[in-house]
């Protein structure tokens, strides 16, 4: 048992690294403000300068036929002041989550500006090997996190960041940025109510400039300020001028401090003015140009320059030469860059999971203690959180209750409030807090209540924590565990009862298990929370107070590896889930009428073992039945049952699933629809009959 109040940090190294470059830029902004007021100023004019440079470079390059930069770039011109002015404010060891528009943030985080370039031109040398291009580049090791393409979906993973450094007993804050459009998503809005729930010390900076990519953010926001959205939360907001760089840094500065001291999250609008387009390839043919003249007016490097002269800190002969200077130095930077190297294409699979060991199955052991479903995977949780003191357990209801299928009971009074807690209702926070939290070396292993609730949260699985590994290069990824449960039950309305594995199993960089027994019910989540990168459980509802042997001291197993649940030689039944049991029930019928049906329970749909399902259809002579409680059509049957054929010419394929339909709530509806022992039986012996 550990106590609550035993910090996390004491049982985990730590993982947050420094890099000497952020190192350097926060001692050269400590000593800048400790210095003159003139000093400061000309150092944010050539920071902004350096920025405004490379932005209007990167739009340059992706022109002409000869075009260095492939595809969309999104630029900050005008907003360069914001990530300029927060970083002064920072500390070495504080974190950075950009939106889409964050090549700012990324230089001022310490990434080389030669390295940016690279990517954002798609160069083998480029920050992440030109897999994000301009985008998404992300480098934690800068403590960038990264940007995000997808609008609004940082907020969640930041705040993942900021629960991570709270729970490790750290002072260290993240920031995160997202324009006035993303006031209207969803996932943002989670994110602040996660963020609000449990006072992290988040500060969210919204980049203002009155454009929701190509529509006026007045027309579409019924607000007079972005800061109404986080006053709803209980967040304390600010509002301040983005263009000027010691505005930002000065509110920045005030929300990092109370950050630190518990004060929870703090919302920053920053009211910007937007000097380009919504990207490279943007006319702007449908803005006023009134409105991009007050823009220009707005200008930060402009109103840094009339402050410079102005006060005597510089003429404009100095300033056009730090121009001069800039412009030079960006120009042989792009040049080495030009002949920088393409990447390899024979590399562009590479870093999607972790290399796959070979499948590790243990065998189940019929003396193993008897135990309901659902009791095995509490238990497996409570061996983790023992030996694992990074790990955490949460999602809705499953702390003080211990979750709505008791899942949790009693881990709560045995590990703390601290790693097995209660979350609001909101799927995108859970998930995005998750990848968060794992990037900074904690190992989540959180609940999604019902499969169907994971559609609202689609983002973070597809966009997100599939992605880390990849675009890193194996650097970063997220190690996270998400246990759900699906199938059809008595009495669940459509709602309830979807059975959705095909989706996850669908994507590259996910992993995705359903166990059908006790046993593989505390063994594969076991696995799930040993492996490094992301997992799946689908667990069966209508399975949780089956009973069965389990071992609790066996060897942590692989992820992967399928399970032979009965041998046979006329027919090669292959299923998963609850369906396996069915399966096995119907080969056992099947034996009395003379049929001998193998039956080979999957176990792992992702990854596949594509060795154990080839062996036995051969032994079966080239017949198998694919059996699933998903409809069949676009069911992971189908991916199964083109494989097969595609490795074993001329064997004969028959699929048995759930009928193209919703599922009814009523059981006697349902049983026209589920397939069940009897039912896949008679389509078995019609096929071997055929």
């Amino acid at each position: 048992m550990s106590d609550e109040n035993t910090p996390i940090a004491n049982a985990i190294s730590d993982s947050a690294k420094i890099h000497p470059a952020r190192l350097a830029l926060a001692k050269d902004w400590a000593e800048a403000q400790g210095g003159n007021r003139a000093a400061l100023l000309l150092r944010y004019y050539k920071r902004i300068r350096s920025i405004r440079r490379f932005e209007i470079r990167c739009s340059e390059l992706s022109g002409g036929s000869d075009a260095m930069v492939a595809g969309s770039v999104h630029t900050c011109l005008g907003q360069e002041a914001i990530p300029v002015g927060t970083l002064s404010a920072l500390r070495a060891d504080d974190y950075v989550v950009s939106t889409y528009r964050g090549h700012g943030w990324v230089l001022e985080s310490g990434v080389p500006m030669e390295s940016a370039m690279a990517e954002v031109a798609h160069r083998a040398t480029g920050i992440n090997g030109g897999r994000a291009g301009s985008a998404m580049m992300m480098a934690p090791e800068y403590g960038f996190i990264g940007e995000n393409s997808i609008v609004g979906a940082g907020v969640p993973i930041a705040g993942g960041v900021a629960m991570a450094l709270k729970k490790q007993g750290k002072d260290s804050v993240v920031v995160v940025s997202v324009g006035d459009g993303a006031m209207s998503q969803g996932g943002l809005h989670e994110g602040m109510v996660f963020a609000a729930a449990e006072q992290l010390p988040l500060i969210i900076i919204c980049e203002n400039n009155e454009w929701s990519e190509l529509t006026r953010s007045s027309k579409l926001l019924q607000i007079k300020s972005m800061t109404e959205r986080a006053m709803g939360c209980g967040i304390t907001n600010v509002i301040a001028d983005g263009c000027d760089p010691v505005a930002v840094a000065k509110a920045v500065s005030d929300a990092a401090k109370s950050a630190r001291e518990g004060g929870g999250p703090t919302f920053i609008e920053f009211e910007v003015s937007r000097l380009g387009g919504h990207y490279n390839g943007d006319i702007q043919h449908y803005r006023p140009k009134d409105d991009m003249k007050a823009a220009a007016a707005r200008d930060p490097l402009v109103l840094l320059q009339d402050v410079l002269t102005k006060e005597g800190h510089a003429t404009a002969e100095q300033l056009a030469a730090i121009d001069e200077e800039i412009t030079a130095e960006i120009e042989a930077m792009i040049e080495r860059v030009r002949q920088a190297p393409l990447p390899d294409p024979a590399t562009a699979r590479d870093h999607i999971t972790a290399p796959i060991p070979k499948f590790v199955t243990n065998p189940v052991d019929a003396d193993g203690e008897q135990m309901m479903y659902g009791r095995a995977v509490n238990e497996a949780l409570r061996t983790e959180l023992t030996t694992r003191p990074e790990l955490l357990a949460y999602g809705e209801d499953v702390g003080h209750s211990g979750g709505i299928f008791g899942i949790h009971r009693n881990l709560q009074v045995e590990f703390g409030a601290e790693r097995v807690f209660d979350t609001p209702i909101a799927e995108a926070a859970i998930l995005g807090s998750a990848l968060g939290s794992s990037l900074l070396g904690m190992k989540p292993v959180v609940e999604i209540m019902w499969a169907d609730f994971m559609l609202v949260a689609l983002d973070q699985f597809v966009n997100q924590m599939a992605n880390i590994r990849y675009v890193s290069q194996g650097k970063s990824t997220a190690s996270i565990v998400v246990r759900t449960q699906q199938g059809a039950t008595p009495g669940s309305c459509p709602q309830h009862s979807q059975s959705l594995e095909a989706l996850l199993t669908h994507i590259p960089g996910l992993k995705v298990g359903m166990p059908a027994t006790p046993a593989d019910a505390h063994s594969m989540l076991r696995a799930a929370v040993a492996d490094p990168d992301p997992v799946i459980i689908f667990e069966c509802r209508g399975l949780y107070r089956q009973e069965g042997p389990v071992t609790m001291d066996q060897p942590i197993e692989s992820v992967g590896g399928s399970r032979l649940t009965k041998e046979g030689s006329d027919l090669a039944i292959i299923s998963w889930g609850r369906m396996s049991l069915h399966a096995k029930e119907a080969a056992d019928q099947l034996a009395g009428q003379g049929i001998s049906a193998a039956v080979l329970d999957l176990r792992w749909l992702s990854p596949l073992d594509t060795s154990a399902i080839d062996a036995l259809v051969k032994s079966c002579g080239g017949r198998v039945m694919i059996v699933h409680e998903a409809n069949v059509t676009g069911g992971f049957g189908a991916e199964i049952a083109a494989g097969i054929c595609e490795r074993l010419p001329g064997t004969k394929v028959r699929r048995v699933g759930a009928r193209d339909s919703r599922i009814p709530a009523s059981p006697v509806l349902q049983t026209g629809v589920i397939p069940d022992a009897k039912g896949i039986a008679e389509s078995a012996r019609a096929f071997v009959n055929s």
